[in-house]
């Protein structure tokens, strides 16, 4: 049931020094080319970083998280056509790069690996990094691989603090 998969899902910052397949690599980018997407407007892209050299250069990319260098890979995920509003307001590559990105999450548990979305990275030195074309933006960073640490508590809200019925 995918529940259990969102269940086991958590933020992982402690990798195993071991490279992933490239058929898992391959099945982690596919979950993100079927999410779903404003008018099927499509407008990402993934870029998979797993030069050892570039990965070096994260760590400082990422202020000081180190950990990001330590996994055999990361995933940028960028979009284009920021200029797409939808009618709610919202910037709608923003929002389907967010759920391809989750999509990736989501596999990597189903396939025994672990991820930590990561927002805090310096945009210009990674756009760099990556050869970022001027007419995309990059919305986060996913560091990906096998797990060293065990899924810890967390204190989560309860159902009844943050669902309401008809009314807020």
């Amino acid at each position: 049931m995918l529940l259990d998969c969102i269940e086991k899902r958590f933020s992982v910052r402690k990798f195993l020094n071991k490279p992933i397949e490239q058929k898992k690599i391959n099945i982690l980018l596919e979950a993100a080319r079927l999410a779903p997407s404003a008018s099927n407007k499509q407008t990402w892209h993934f870029v998979v970083i797993k030069d050892k050299e570039k990965r070096k250069q994260l760590a400082d990319i990422c202020k000081g998280q180190k950990f990001v260098s330590e996994a055999p890979i990361t995933i940028a995920v960028c979009n284009t056509n920021l200029d797409y509003i939808m009618t709610c307001g919202q910037k709608a590559p923003v929002i389907d790069g967010a759920i391809a990105a989750e999509h990736i999450v989501l596999q990597a548990v189903e396939l025994g690996l672990g991820s930590c979305w990561i927002g805090a990275f310096y945009h210009d030195k990674m756009a760099e990094l990556i050869n970022l074309p001027q007419d995309y933006e990059i919305i986060g960073l996913l560091p990906i691989g096998y797990p060293a640490v065990e899924k810890g508590n967390r204190d989560l809200k309860s159902i009844e603090e943050v669902v309401s019925c008809d009314s807020f």
